[in-house]
């Protein structure tokens, strides 16, 4: 019995930590700095981007997501050169 209310616990810690951590943020300011990060040095190609939807659902306020217009903008013209490349034969490294 004792195993099993360790496992309620292990459960319960991992679910409370995952909870508090996208009500704060912390995934969409991970996600936003590896992006930004790919976009920097010209990795960043969102045409590769996929999410299995069986496995990670957004809640139906994630429809309205808005980003951060420099953001955007870094990521649309790492995007641009990175096609660019990819045009000319030219591989991104």
């Amino acid at each position: 019995m004792a195993g099993h209310a360790q496992a309620v616990r292990a459960w319960s810690t991992v679910y409370g930590r995952f909870h508090l951590w996208a009500g704060s943020g912390v995934f969409q300011t991970l996600m936003e700095a590896v992006i930004a990060e790919a976009a920097a040095r010209g990795q960043a190609d969102l045409d590769l981007v996929s999410v299995d939807s069986t496995v990670a659902r957004a809640h139906h306020h994630a429809a309205g997501m808005t980003v951060d217009a420099e953001l955007l903008e870094a990521l649309e013209k790492a995007v641009a050169e990175e096609k660019g490349l990819r045009q000319r034969g030219i591989t991104p490294q």
